[in-house]
C-alpha cells in the first residue's frame, strides 16, 4: 500500500511539474506576443533602410533643411504617423507632427521627437530612430487596440533642422517649438544666398517674423519630451548593453574664423583641447573642478576648412575655418573659448595678419530631468527584461552626451529626458553607422513601455 502510495505521488508531482513548465511556456509565448517584433524591428529597420535611400546626392546620404530630398522623407515619415493613427500636420518651420489626443485632450501632451535632416554622406540611424522609434511603439498600441487609452495627448515631431548644415544655425525645428528662434533667422543663407525663409517658400510655406512666434508650444501645455538616439559613442558597446539613458548634454560653442596662418592656429587648438589644464589658470573663474571635468569631457572639432584663392602653388591669403567645442560644464567652455581667443588674436599680431572671431552658435550643457530620467530608465529596464529570459538584467547605465541633441533646445521649454541606443564602435555621422536590428527592436519596446506607464 505504501509503494502504491508512493507512486501515486511520484506522478503527481510529474504532472504538476509538467503543468507547470506548460504555463510557463504558455507565459513565454504570452510575453513574446507583446514585443510586436514585426513592428518594433522588422518593419522599423525596413523604415530605417527606406529613409536611408531619400537623399539629395547620389551615392551618399545627404538631407538638409528643405531641400527636395528633406520634403520627401517628411512626405514618408507622414504617412507612417497616419498608419499609426495620429493626426498630421507640417508647421511653419517644416516641422512634421502627429497627435494622437489620448483619454483627456486637455491634459500636458508629451512630446516625442528627434530630427530628420542629416549631414553630408551620413549614417541611416542619426535622428531618424528617434522618430520611428516613437512611431513603431505607437504603431503597437494601435495594433493591441490601446492607442486611445493613453491619459493624454503624445505627439511625435519630426524636427526639420538639426544639425545645422545648410544654414550653419542648429536646432532651427525644435527651437522654433520651444519659442528660442530669433526672428532673425529668417534671413540667414545659405551657401547659394537663399535664405531660411526663401526656402520654405519654396515648399510652400510662407513664414513671417510675425507667425514664426505661433509655432512656439505654451509651456502649460507640455507635460515633458522624449528623446531616442545613437549613443554616437563607445560605452553601451563596451559594457554589452542595448540601452541607456542620458543624465545631461554637453554644452556648444561654434566659431568661424576667417584668417591666415591658419595651420599654426588648429596646432594651438589640439593643444589646448588635449591638455587644458596646460593653458588654464585657476582663479575665482576656472576652479580646479572646472578644469577635471575639462579633462574628461572637453571635444573640439574643425570640421569646415576654405581657402582662397586656393591654388596648389600659392600660399592662401585667406583661411576660412569652424571649430566646434563641447563640454559638460559650461565655465570651462567658456573658459577655453576665452583662452583660444586670446591666444588667436595673439599669434595673428605676431604674424602681422587679420584675425577675425565669429561666435555662431551657442547652447549651453542641459541637464535630464531627473524624475524622467527614472522613468525612460524604468522603461529601458522593462524592455530589456521582456526580451530576455535574464532576469538579472544588469541596471541601465546612466551616461553624459557629447553631441547636441533637439532636446537641448526644447529644454528651453519643458523637462527632456533621452534613451541612448548602442552603435557599433560609436560611430556616427558616418556611412559606417550601424545599430543591430534587435536594438532597433529594444528601442522601440522601450518607449512602448514608457507609454504603458500613461496609460
Amino acid at each position: 500500500m505504501a509503494r502504491l502510495l508512493l507512486v501515486l505521488f511520484f506522478f503527481s508531482v510529474l504532472s504538476t511539474l509538467a503543468s507547470a513548465g506548460s504555463w510557463s511556456t504558455q507565459d513565454l509565448e504570452s510575453r513574446k506576443d507583446d514585443l510586436y517584433p514585426e513592428i518594433l524591428r522588422d518593419e522599423a529597420v525596413a523604415r530605417l533602410n527606406e529613409l536611408g535611400k531619400v537623399s539629395d546626392a547620389e551615392g551618399y546620404l545627404e538631407r538638409t533643411f528643405m531641400s527636395p530630398a528633406s520634403v520627401r522623407a517628411g512626405n514618408l515619415i507622414r504617412g507612417w504617423l497616419e498608419d499609426a493613427g495620429l493626426r498630421t500636420w507640417i508647421d511653419q518651420m517644416g516641422n512634421v507632427h502627429g497627435r494622437i489626443e489620448g483619454i483627456n485632450a486637455t491634459s500636458k501632451a508629451i512630446l516625442i521627437g528627434s530630427h530628420l535632416d542629416t549631414v553630408v554622406d551620413a549614417g541611416i540611424f542619426d535622428g531618424s530612430l528617434g522618430v520611428v522609434s516613437a512611431i513603431s511603439a505607437l504603431k503597437a498600441l494601435k495594433a493591441r487596440g490601446k492607442l486611445g487609452n493613453l491619459l493624454r495627448p503624445v505627439e511625435v515631431i519630426a524636427f526639420s533642422d538639426e544639425e545645422g548644415v545648410r544654414f550653419q544655425s542648429t536646432f532651427l525645428g525644435s527651437a522654433a517649438v520651444a519659442g528660442i528662434l530669433p526672428a532673425s533667422a529668417l534671413h540667414f543663407s545659405d551657401k547659394s544666398g537663399v535664405t531660411v525663409q526663401e526656402a520654405l517658400k519654396e515648399n510652400s510655406i510662407h513664414t513671417s517674423e510675425e507667425n514664426l512666434y505661433n509655432l512656439k508650444y505654451d509651456r502649460d501645455s507640455v507635460w515633458g519630451y522624449v528623446e531616442v538616439h545613437i549613443e554616437q559613442g563607445p560605452v553601451l558597446e563596451w559594457r554589452g548593453l542595448p540601452l541607456g539613458v542620458v543624465k545631461g548634454i554637453a554644452g556648444q560653442t561654434r566659431l568661424k574664423d576667417p584668417m591666415s596662418a591658419a595651420a599654426e592656429l588648429i596646432v594651438l587648438l589640439e593643444s589646448l583641447c588635449k591638455h587644458p589644464e596646460d593653458f588654464l589658470s585657476f582663479d575665482d573663474h576656472c576652479k580646479d573642478s572646472t578644469v577635471q571635468s575639462l579633462s574628461t569631457s572637453l571635444v573640439c572639432t574643425v570640421g569646415e576648412i576654405s581657402t582662397w584663392p586656393s591654388a596648389s602653388n600659392v600660399i592662401p591669403g585667406q583661411v576660412i575655418f569652424t571649430v566646434d567645442v563641447r563640454a559638460i560644464d559650461d565655465m570651462g567652455r567658456e573658459a577655453v573659448i576665452y583662452e583660444l581667443s586670446n591666444r588667436m588674436y595673439q599669434l595673428c599680431d605676431r604674424r602681422s595678419v587679420s584675425c577675425i572671431i565669429e561666435r555662431k552658435h551657442d547652447a549651453g550643457a542641459v541637464m535630464c530631468d531627473d524624475e524622467l530620467r527614472r522613468q525612460l530608465q524604468f522603461a529601458a529596464h522593462s524592455a530589456l527584461h521582456r526580451m530576455s529570459d535574464n532576469q538579472f538584467l544588469d541596471e541601465v547605465p546612466v551616461l553624459m552626451s557629447g553631441a547636441g541633441h533637439d532636446a537641448m533646445a526644447i529644454s528651453h521649454l519643458t523637462k527632456v529626458g533621452m534613451i541612448f541606443v548602442r552603435c557599433r564602435g560609436g560611430v556616427s555621422h558616418s556611412p559606417e553607422e550601424h545599430v543591430l536590428d534587435d536594438d532597433v527592436w529594444a528601442a522601440g519596446l522601450s518607449v512602448l513601455a514608457f507609454l504603458e506607464t500613461h496609460m
